[in-house]
């Protein structure tokens, strides 16, 4: 404990203790509970003052949280997309923060962190700066600036001293992997974050990376060092469970996963061609059916190109998805789409290379084989 003499009115010397020896300052850890949005988990700061409180004192234990959003704000979802969402940190009450956290089943691990006065003080000024009403609002990073990255870079900020993480060896996995495995209860929701990311999702992570997710801010909080002067501290002092993991129940997606819906589209794809051959013509409505579905998806895509999310700009799957389709629409009921055939056919052998720099979602390859069934209706096997 931090003590100081000082002289008093009558010149005596009297011992002071650092207030800051009483405050608590812990990383919240919160685990993922079976809510879409919830699904990575969340990471906050708790202040927690334990001087013995008077009844006429304010609250003395609070959490400061980068996790909270307007979703009634106008054009939410719009902003969502284009990657135009605008997080907030909130301080509230300790006892408000946890009880939801145990109705839902999630866990809260509380990393009691090893910080001397001075850099408790140097926090609490980092944290009212935060709140004040011109800082508070940020832009919501999915990947680089969320509620995980913000509480570890506030902390490692304060600390007078360099905090040495331990690396961890034969694990770099890439955004996509992380994010699939976060999702590996929800096929569809997989499914969907898989056509939305690109390329740059597939690229190997480093440490500080993987610390968009909370688990993972954890684990490497854990084994910390504060390096200072030729002596090392560990950064967290005590790790505790001050609300245990209960019962979560998970919501069952549609029936059928999204390999299983791609190979019954296949199968259909099969035996319309069958009677295609059999009666010697090609069904047209069943082709604008198909590209309806594309070009409408490829919109979507198309969209998430000019996205500020930094892992959508470069996503190949714009060569199965885009508005193209929708353009030939015409050509196609006329049966003069002799162009779009080919240009389809091109667009899948792009498609079938990039395999080997972009991973796909489940299922994209029967989906993409479907497709190229519908060219060899169309053009009796002459492509050119």
């Amino acid at each position: 404990m931090a003590q100081n003499e000082v002289q008093d009115n009558s010149g005596s010397l009297v011992t002071e203790i650092d207030p800051m020896d009483s405050v608590e300052v812990s990383l919240l850890i919160c685990s993922p509970h079976e809510e879409v949005y919830s699904l990575y988990g969340h990471a906050a700061i708790r202040w927690h003052d334990m001087r013995k409180q008077h009844p006429e004192e304010g609250e003395r234990d609070w959490v400061f949280n980068w996790g909270m959003f307007n979703f009634s704000k106008p054009y939410f979802e719009i902003r969502f997309v284009f990657g135009l969402t605008d997080y907030e940190l909130a301080c509230y009450p300790y006892s408000a923060f946890w009880p939801s956290y145990q109705k839902w089943g999630s866990s809260i691990t509380e990393q009691v962190l090893n910080l001397t006065g001075a850099e408790k003080r140097s926090l609490k000024a980092a944290l009212q700066e935060n709140l004040r009403p011109e800082n508070k609002v940020y832009r919501y990073n999915y990947f680089y600036d969320n509620c995980s990255t913000r509480p570890r870079d506030v902390i490692e900020a304060c600390i007078q001293g360099e905090v040495l993480y331990q690396e961890r060896e034969d694990y770099s996995p890439t955004f996509r992997e992380m994010v699939r495995e976060c999702n590996r209860n929800h096929d569809w929701n997989k499914f969907g974050i898989d056509l939305l990311l690109g390329i740059k999702a597939d690229q190997k992570t480093n440490r500080s990376e993987q610390e968009f997710l909370p688990m993972n801010l954890m684990q490497d909080f854990l084994t910390a060092q504060i390096y200072v002067n030729g002596e090392y501290r560990p950064l967290v002092k005590e790790q505790r469970t001050p609300v245990p993991p209960g019962v979560q129940m998970i919501e069952p997606d549609f029936p059928l996963t999204p390999t299983q819906v791609s190979i019954l589209l296949l199968m259909l794809s099969v035996g319309i061609l069958w009677i295609e051959w059999r009666r010697k013509k090609t069904f047209k409505y069943w082709d604008m059916l198909l590209m309806t579905v594309q070009g409408l998806a490829g919109c979507i895509l198309t969209v998430m190109l000019f996205s500020q999310h930094p892992t959508t700009t470069l996503n190949l799957n714009i060569l199965l998805f885009n508005p193209l389709p929708l353009f030939f629409l015409p050509a196609v009921f006329k049966r003069k789409a002799s162009r779009w055939w080919i240009l389809q056919f091109v667009m899948l052998g792009l498609f079938a290379v990039g395999a080997f720099f972009q991973s796909y979602a489940e299922g994209m390859g029967f989906v993409a084989l479907s497709l190229l069934l519908r060219i060899i209706s169309n053009k009796r096997g002459k492509l050119f």
